[in-house]
């Protein structure tokens, strides 16, 4: 039994289990990794909603987390109300900063770069009517910036041409003072991102999700962390790099999680660049 269960379709749940460490140290953890499904953002959400149920129910049976932490913003847009019926321990999900973004921008024009799931999902429009009325959002779907963290982190070379491309739309945006980064992959690439536009404040959600935690969690003691690294769980377990950066995170090599149904349309291949 552990505090939290983290899940994500690959690492960038990692860049959340880093914030949720700096705020509550104590806290077990494990992470959970669909990297079969790999990206997210490009698949149905049909689909999608019956894959995430199928992952998240079997890995909670194994890991027995007292919460469950979905650090995806396509999972938690998409299937966090279909992961609450199914499971009996709460389920904090993550959704772009539009929030904070409104309350810290002057001129009112904002950018949110995010999977091509999260732009277009009336989640994010209600989000936007919720909390940014009187402000322009600059919507950027950015896709391939989910390959180049998995590609970063493996210590391979990225594709700076990638990252131009992503950005250039909030670049040509007039009076663009806030970049929200919507998708958990993409806080791992803000050292390389910040540089292309510098002067813009940029935001992620991984601080609020280490706050909502917190709460949830309450005064009740932390599970003892056992020693060592802390447990993971991966569909596509084989994938070489993967058990090295979960380990310079702080995991295990990753467990094999088995998901028959549904399965994967087309094998897992680990980005070569």
């Amino acid at each position: 039994m552990i505090d939290a269960l983290i899940f994500d379709s690959g690492v960038g749940g990692l860049s959340v289990s880093e914030e949720i460490r700096r705020r509550i140290p104590d806290c077990s953890l494990g992470y959970l990794c669909d990297n079969a499904a790999l990206p997210y953002g490009t698949r149905r959400d049909d689909w999608l909603i019956e894959r995430i149920g199928a992952v998240c129910v079997s890995a909670c049976e194994l890991a027995r987390p007292r919460v469950l932490v979905v650090a995806c913003n396509t999972a938690s847009t998409l299937a966090l109300a279909a992961l609450r019926a199914r499971l009996p321990i709460p389920v904090i999900g993550t959704v772009p900063a539009i929030k904070p973004a409104a309350e810290a921008s002057r001129s009112r024009t904002i950018g949110l770069l995010a999977t091509g799931a999260t732009v277009h999902r009336p989640y994010l429009d209600r989000l936007i009517a919720d909390h940014a009325p009187d402000c322009r959002v600059v919507r950027v779907a950015a896709d391939a910036l989910v390959i180049q963290a998995e590609t970063y982190l493996a210590g391979k070379a990225l594709d700076a041409r990638a990252l131009q491309v992503a950005i250039a739309p909030l670049k040509a945006a007039a009076g663009l003072d806030v970049v929200v980064l919507g998708c958990t992959h993409f806080p791992l690439l803000r050292g390389l991102l910040e540089p292309l536009m510098p002067d813009r404040l940029w935001i992620d959600s991984g601080a609020a999700i280490a706050r909502r935690l917190s709460q949830v969690l309450g005064d009740t003691r932390s599970i003892p962390a056992p020693p060592g690294e802390a447990p993971s769980w991966a569909t596509a377990p084989q994938v070489p790099s993967l058990g090295p950066i979960l380990r310079r995170f702080g995991y295990s090599s990753p467990l094999a999680l088995e998901i028959t149904q549904p399965a994967v349309a087309t094998p897992f291949h680990e980005p070569s660049h």
